[in-house]
């Protein structure tokens, strides 16, 4: 017999557990094309700025952007119940999309307007659970390698009090335009 099959158990469809949530968005094209005439840096920081919307996926999930630098991106994450799985823990597609994210924005930092980065492959080790008591959370992107062809990065996902919680390493294609870099230098051959 189990929980389910006892008189009296919990209503677990009762209205009073049910939650919900809103999430709005701005169309991405207009966004997509706006950016696409900037440095990446420029685009990253607007993001941050609140000068350009964050991707629809940062609004679903609720992650912010908190540091731009060269090679470097912060995303932030204060986690809620709707992100959890069923034991009571974050799903772990919500630190790959923090980590996906991250490491491609710090990727897109190192980039002339035109050009951009799609994920080729993504690896995660996680170390330790994430939950709502976690504090908030932060993942970090960094640039390996940068390429002409494809590009290295590695990323890591931190709880609220700073202990490492998930590890990635990831490989992304290069998009758009074949121009140099932002100092002026072509990209090394990957």
């Amino acid at each position: 017999m189990t929980l389910l099959d006892e008189p009296g158990s919990l209503e677990l469809f009762a209205p009073s557990r049910r939650r919900s949530r809103t999430v709005d968005w701005q169309e991405p094209g207009p966004v997509a094309r706006a950016s696409m005439t900037m440095p990446g840096i420029e685009a990253m920081a607007a993001i941050r700025d609140g000068r350009l919307p964050p991707p629809p996926l940062a609004r679903l999930i609720g992650f912010k952007m908190a540091e731009v630098h060269p090679g470097r991106i912060v995303m932030q994450l204060d986690p809620e119940q709707s992100l959890e799985n069923t034991v009571g823990l974050l799903h772990g597609a919500v630190a790959a999309a923090l980590l996906d994210t991250a490491m491609g924005c710090a990727i897109s930092t190192e980039l002339p307007a035109g050009r951009g980065a799609v994920t080729m492959d993504l690896k995660l080790t996680y170390l330790r659970p994430l939950s709502v008591r976690s504090g908030t959370i932060q993942a970090e992107g960094r640039v390996v390698k940068l390429g002409r062809q494809s590009s290295y990065a590695e990323g890591f996902v931190y709880d609220g009090a700073g202990k490492l919680a998930v590890h990635a390493t990831a490989t992304f294609a290069m998009i758009g335009g074949e121009g140099p870099s932002q100092d002026g230098a072509p990209p090394q051959d990957s």
